[in-house]
């Protein structure tokens, strides 16, 4: 044949911003990436009003909420006033820092990856280490694993541990991520709840029933349809499209924020309501509240228990990140023969000064958020994307009550179709052979049923080593294997290794 059949040369990037985030060469384009990052944020944005909840409502050792004002009168009753300023405190210092950071992802890092507060830590902060401490103690501990955990990106060890990997691992990290948000998205939505017969039921007592489980299955069904048929910005139409349903519904009904006694069939996370007023003025006075030395003034069983704590944090921040990352690049196409995406070391060092920033901040560690994955099933497939997401973080600095006015109920649709998306891969798993098929099953089993990450993929590091050493394949394994599944078992040993040092 002539060359007139030759396919044609592709077009070179069209600007600056195409060739340094590599728009075209990641068969994307801005508008894509726009969409992408804006799903992204508003599928991230409940921690805005979530994460001030958890860490602006606790009071530490000596009584005080995070902002230093007292929790309960001498009365012992709370202080409205003053819980109001804390969760509003902390809820500047959570968008402020969330959008720096994830910003810097999409300059340095430029991959499509959302970071903000992590669910969990902030959860131990609250209820476990500030009780024990003072809030900027505990904040300080938050330094110090970021700190420590930003020297083993510098080092190259975090990198290391992250390539040793095998791919097994790599494939059942990256499906039990996937049932995990989709348990997070069944339980945001109502859907799926705590009962007291069984450790979960559907609905209320069995029954889908109540607006707001409405407006969840409706977004599904739209979300089906849209994206069926290749809608551009399906989730994201989804989303807003069932916002403004469940305002009016709101608006006209009055349903409320759940209550398993009162109001069983409300809103679970935020109310969509118009809210009395659009723009506000950050409080950022948290910034910089932190004691990196006091939390270990004391006696050796105090300095062991806070050095335990540290360590908890690290592991459960080093390998979160890690299976969020390879998730979001398998969903995204983006990972490597080797199964390492792109700039590997520079993602890696962007969520390490996230954690050290988060407590800096007082916003509590923060890290990769799995919910990124709804991003890049708009499309996203470049840190333009995180960009994007990023300066809407800033921007809800001004406008938090009008972000806080999207219900979760509108966004789980969306993690429930990202969950389907990420199960594509559990046909490469090898079931057939248990060294694989078995740490890869149990990692999947464990993140949604045990409500973690960190806890599936330290089940199947530990079982990974354990099958190969007892089948006489131990010299197959990398030496960071080993250490990382030590690491683990003193991780799920830590209860008793306090116990044992009180």
């Amino acid at each position: 044949m002539s060359s007139a059949t030759t396919a044609a040369p592709e077009a070179p990037p069209a600007s600056g911003l195409d060739r340094y985030f590599e728009i075209t060469a990641r068969h994307s384009t801005v508008g894509r990436e726009v969409r992408g990052g804006l799903v992204t944020f508003f599928a991230m944005a409940y921690i805005i009003a979530l994460n001030p909840l958890i860490i602006g409502t606790a009071a530490d050792s000596r009584g005080l909420l995070i902002t230093g004002q007292p929790k309960l009168d001498a009365a012992g009753a709370t202080i409205a006033a003053n819980v109001s300023g804390s969760i509003a405190a902390v809820a500047a210092a959570t968008a402020l820092i969330a959008g720096v950071m994830t910003i810097l992802m999409g300059l340095i890092g430029r991959f499509p990856l959302g970071l903000a507060a992590g669910l969990g830590i902030n959860a131990m902060l609250a209820y476990v280490v500030a009780p024990q401490t003072t809030w900027p103690q505990a904040m300080g501990l938050i330094v110090w694993e970021g700190l420590i955990i930003t020297i083993l990106v510098l080092t190259g060890f975090r990198e290391a541990v992250f390539r040793a990997v095998p791919k097994a691992l790599r494939t059942g990290i990256s499906i039990g991520i996937g049932l995990f948000i989709t348990l997070v998205g069944l339980v945001d939505s109502g859907v799926v709840r705590r009962a007291t017969g069984t450790p979960l039921e559907l609905g209320v007592n069995g029954s889908l029933i109540g607006w707001p489980i409405a407006v969840f299955v409706v977004g599904v069904l739209l979300l089906v349809l849209l994206y069926g048929a290749r809608v551009r910005g399906a989730m994201l139409i989804a989303i807003v499209a069932m916002t403004v349903v469940a305002v009016v519904l709101e608006s006209v009904l009055h349903i409320g924020a759940v209550d398993p006694q009162q109001n069983p069939m409300g809103w679970a996370l935020n109310i969509p309501a118009l809210p009395a007023t659009l723009f506000t003025l950050p409080d950022l006075s948290l910034i910089g509240r932190v004691d990196l030395f006091g939390a270990f003034s004391g006696g050796p069983q105090i300095v062991i228990a806070m050095i335990m704590t540290v360590f908890a944090l690290l592991l459960a921040d080093f390998f979160d990140t890690m299976g969020t990352i390879v998730a979001v690049g398998a969903e995204a196409r983006l990972l490597q023969a080797d199964g390492n995406p792109p700039r590997t070391r520079e993602i890696l060092l962007v969520d390490s000064l996230a954690a050290l920033a988060g407590g800096a901040g007082s916003a509590s560690s923060n890290t990769s958020f799995i919910e990124s994955a709804a991003g890049v099933g708009e499309g996203a497939r470049t840190g333009l994307a995180s960009v994007v997401t990023g300066c809407a973080f800033l921007v809800s600095l001004f406008f938090a009550p009008l972000v806080n006015m999207v219900p979760s109920e509108a966004v789980a649709p969306v993690l429930v179709i990202v969950g389907f998306l990420m199960m594509s891969q559990v046909g490469t798993v090898d079931w057939d052979n248990l060294d694989d098929g078995l740490p890869a099953f149990l990692t999947m089993a464990l993140m949604p049923f045990a409500y973690s990450i960190t806890a599936g993929i330290g089940a199947g590091f530990i079982f990974y080593v354990l099958l190969r050493a007892v089948r006489g394949k131990a010299n197959e394994l990398h030496p960071l294997m080993w250490a990382v599944a030590i690491a683990f078992v003193l991780y799920f040993s830590q209860g008793l290794i306090s116990a044992m040092i009180a």
